[in-house]
Parts: C-alpha cells; sequence; structure tokens
C-alpha cells in the first residue's frame, strides 16, 4: 500500500510539473505574439508617419501648395527653402487633418468593443489599419522636431519600455492595486491636456508631459503583467486567444507610443 502511494504521489507530481512547463510554454508563446502584433503596427505607423512627411515638404516652390495671400497666390513655406506640398496642406493645414485625427478614436472603439464578434483576421485589419492612420496623424511631428531629437527619443523610450515591460512580467509584486491609480492619473492627464487646448499654457503643458510620463511608465509594466495574468488564469484557447493577442498588443502599443509622444515633448529638439 504505501509502494502505491508513493508511486501515486509521484505521478501526480510529474503530471503537476509536466502541467507548469506547458503553461510556461503556451505563456512565452503568447507573450511573443502580443509583442510581435505591437512591433509590427509600430512599424507601420513609423513607415507612414515617414511616408506622409516626405509627400508634404518639397524644396521646390512651383510645387508647393499655394494660398491666396493680398491678392496673390503664395506658397505655403514651413521655413526658409521647404514648402508644404498639396498633400502636406490638405493633411496638415486643412480641415481634413481633424478626419485624420479622430478617425483612429472610432477604430480604438470599434477593436475595443466588438471584437468578441470579429474574426480575428478582421480585428488584425482594424489594427493595421489603426497603426496606420496613427501613422499618418503622427506625420507632423518631423514638421515640429529634428530628426535627430526624434530618433533618439524613440530608442530612449524603446529602452524604457522594455525594462518596464520586463519588470511588470518577471515581478512577483501584485501590481493590480496600481492599475486604478494609473487610471486615474490617465483620465486626469486627459482633462490636463484638454484644458490646456484652451489656456495654452507651457507650464501646464510640462506638468502634463511628466505625469503623463510616469503614468504610462506604470501602465506598461501594469498592462504586461495583466496580460500574463489573463493568459494563466483565463483558460484562453483558438480565436478567443488570438482577439486577446491583438488586444493586448493594442494596449501595449498605446502605451509605448504615449510614452514615445510624452518624452519627445520633454526631450525633443523643436526645428528653428
Amino acid at each position: 500500500m504505501s509502494d502505491l502511494n508513493r508511486n501515486y504521489g509521484s505521478a501526480s507530481y510529474a503530471g503537476t510539473a509536466a502541467d507548469a512547463v506547458a503553461i510556461d510554454q503556451g505563456l512565452r508563446a503568447y507573450m511573443l505574439q502580443i509583442y510581435n502584433y505591437m512591433v509590427l503596427g509600430l512599424a507601420i505607423t513609423g513607415f507612414a508617419a515617414l511616408g506622409i512627411y516626405m509627400l508634404s515638404v518639397t524644396g521646390d516652390a512651383a510645387a508647393a501648395a499655394k494660398v491666396l495671400r493680398n491678392g496673390a497666390q503664395t506658397a505655403v513655406a514651413l521655413k526658409s527653402g521647404v514648402y508644404l506640398t498639396p498633400i502636406g496642406y490638405a493633411m496638415f493645414a486643412s480641415p481634413l487633418k481633424w478626419v485624420v485625427i479622430l478617425a483612429p478614436l472610432g477604430l480604438v472603439f470599434a477593436l475595443s468593443f466588438g471584437i468578441e464578434r470579429m474574426r480575428p483576421a478582421m480585428a488584425q485589419m482594424l489594427f493595421w489599419l489603426y497603426a496606420a492612420l496613427v501613422g499618418l496623424s503622427l506625420g507632423s511631428i518631423f514638421l515640429v522636431y529634428t530628426h535627430t531629437s526624434i530618433v533618439r527619443v524613440f530608442f530612449i523610450t524603446a529602452a524604457s519600455f522594455g525594462a518596464l515591460s520586463l519588470f511588470g512580467y518577471t515581478t512577483r509584486r501584485n501590481l493590480a492595486g496600481l492599475g486604478a491609480f494609473l487610471i486615474m492619473g490617465l483620465f486626469g492627464v486627459i482633462i490636463a491636456s484638454l484644458v490646456n487646448v484652451f489656456l495654452i499654457s507651457s507650464a501646464l503643458q510640462w506638468i502634463v508631459s511628466v505625469v503623463g510620463v510616469l503614468v504610462f511608465a506604470g501602465l506598461t509594466a501594469w498592462d504586461t503583467q495583466r496580460l500574463k495574468n489573463e493568459y494563466i488564469y483565463g483558460a484562453m484557447d483558438g480565436d478567443t486567444m488570438q482577439r486577446s493577442a491583438i488586444l493586448g498588443a493594442l494596449s501595449l502599443y498605446l502605451d509605448f507610443l504615449n510614452l514615445f509622444t510624452l518624452l519627445l515633448q520633454l526631450l525633443g529638439q523643436r526645428e528653428n
């Protein structure tokens, strides 16, 4: 009887260990899929932003967009020798810019609240479309900041994001309690940003940027741990896992993008 108990205990332990290994391997594959989606989304955004910028500026005054000033057609100049093309004028100076700015918001709501009714392929397509539209609106940073400072801030953001996400993945500390404070901080940043649209205060903008960096730094770690726990305790498979990975990639994508734009406001060097 003792041999039977001993053998049963050994088999149970082996089964538990095998389950743990399977869960760990599945978790790694799931998180890798999320990071792959996120990185591809950021790549699409980057190429879209750079592409629309290249289509928006020209050194040829004859090819520039023209506006009527003092009864004469005048080329729209950004600075000496650099002009906005008709595409650039439409994207960054005409009312069309509001369509480009607001369209991604509609897609975020569609993904967040309608993804359960979508096939994974459709959810992926909407995510890529969202990333491209964000890139179109983000192309304006090349008009405002020097290209060197944009690249520098991007690598600072990538290093910071990687460290924070790794912390969220590996820490044994439960970050769930931190999430409520971070969400409150996020709403505070959004409200302060809207207020500053009317106040146009550089001091308030600086405060919003600093607080925003702290909020999205915390959200990066919190979202990573949340996604890890969702896989471990959610019993997901098939299409459900695919949709969850896309939403997870969207969360981390937004954390990275907001961290980048806020750091750019703090550390970016503006064009003369």
